[in-house]
């Protein structure tokens, strides 16, 4: 019975170092490439949207709206030519993309700038569907800051070259939870990572260099 105990100690300490050395692995592959000032920005093709809550009334959330805006500053900049813009449009009534592509239109940004993925569902799905579908080469990758070094460690397995631009404009109700959940999402993005888990959508191939029209909705 002793022995079991034992075993079991270990394991749960084993366990436990496992998930401590991941959280660092992830930081420290990302550190380099994430910043806060827009001229530390390289020059890149992209500049990837990450999705997030969309109100009923059809507008951005504060969080959504800070890495909208965000970006718009380093396109504004030149930092990028094409956004890609990528979120939940899963049902017909909640569309994050459209939302997104609709604020960015009010601003200026011309369609033939603006890509939609709309089956960006979670990050994993975003930089698989960026690499694979819209055959993104290089990346800058605008949300927030405590989210950043997993999207960043996600594009980096992939073979992406990416940035990372902060987005981070205010506080945000919840941000010591999102925090916490960063732990576990690293943990589901390592065993994604490492079982090669196909998207819940592939779908044909855009290039991010053609035609913005073959990502919007049809009219």
């Amino acid at each position: 019975m002793r022995r079991i105990l034992n075993i079991l100690v270990f394991s749960v300490i084993l366990c436990v170092v496992g998930i401590l050395f991941l959280q660092l692995h992830v930081k420290r592959t990302s550190r380099d490439v994430i910043v806060t000032d827009i001229s530390q920005l390289k020059v890149a093709y992209t500049g990837i949207v990450l999705g997030a809550s969309v109100k009923p009334d059809k507008t951005l959330s504060l969080i959504l709206q800070d890495r909208v805006d965000a970006a718009l500053l380093a396109y504004e900049n030149k930092k990028f030519k094409k956004f890609l813009l990528s979120g939940d449009h899963g049902e017909k009534n909640y569309d994050e993309v459209n939302a997104m592509k609709s604020y960015l239109n009010n601003k200026g940004v011309p369609d033939e700038d603006i890509f939609l993925d709309h089956a960006g569902f979670d990050t994993y799905d975003t930089m698989y569907r960026a690499r694979d579908v819209f055959q993104v080469k290089n990346a800058i990758v605008f949300t927030q800051e405590f989210h950043l070094p997993r999207a960043i460690y996600i594009g980096k397995n992939m073979g992406l070259n990416v940035q990372g631009y902060v987005a981070d404009k205010h506080e945000y109700p919840g941000n010591s939870h999102f925090t916490r959940r960063e732990w576990l999402a690293n943990m589901k993005a390592w065993i994604e990572l490492n079982i090669k888990k196909k998207p819940t959508y592939s779908g044909k191939v855009i290039p991010i260099t053609g035609d913005s029209k073959l990502s919007h909705d049809k009219s």
